[in-house]
């Protein structure tokens, strides 16, 4: 299964239709290949990579405090925010499928200040893969499939499979940034 997650960003493909072609068996799978490229593009990182302060003219994070939110992000701190976008969208996912109302924000991002080594990055993204397949694992086996939920008028209603992909079409998003830095953090090792 190829998704092109980027067509979902922009809205040229619509959640609902993708999650259509989709079965509660493919979240699993998707879960861990997002999981796997995220450490294979860290395979050589270090300690220091983990802090490590990029370069990035875009940043701009209007949930940040005023001083920081020009800054870019470290490694530590995508892993973090990603890793919490998935866990979200696995756990309202899960809701959903059981038939139950997800009317809330079930999120919680680690602190990304208290990341400084890159053993404490694997062990998120591990950690974050045992929690979203539990979840997935946790599903009924016949899923309301009916029940939907807006988190993103943009998006249109989701529903459980829909709203597990829009946090691995997050996660994917973020891929970009993880690989920017770690090529940053490469030639600032080798400088």
């Amino acid at each position: 299964m190829s998704i092109d997650f980027p067509k979902l960003l922009s809205g040229d493909l619509k959640f609902a239709d993708v999650a259509a072609t989709l079965s509660p068996t493919d979240l699993p799978t998707m879960t861990n290949k997002h999981i796997d490229q995220i450490l294979a593009l860290i395979a050589d990182a270090t300690d220091a990579d983990v802090v490590f302060m990029p370069n990035d003219p875009e940043a701009n994070d209007e949930g940040a405090a005023p001083d920081e939110r020009e800054i870019g992000w470290t490694l530590g701190h995508v892993i973090v925010h990603t890793t919490a976008g998935g866990e979200e969208g696995s756990a309202l996912a899960l809701t959903l499928a059981r038939g139950a109302p997800a009317d809330s924000r079930p999120r919680y991002e680690t602190p990304w200040r208290e990341f400084t080594t890159i053993a404490q990055v694997r062990h998120r993204l591990e950690e974050s893969r045992r929690m979203r397949l539990a979840m997935h694992a946790a599903w009924p086996d016949r899923p309301d499939l009916r029940q939907t939920i807006t988190p993103i008028e943009h998006f249109g209603p989701m529903n459980a499979i829909a709203r597990d992909l829009l946090g691995l079409t997050h996660e994917d998003w973020h891929m970009a940034q993880i690989g920017e830095i770690m090529r940053q953090a490469r030639t600032a090792r080798d400088s």
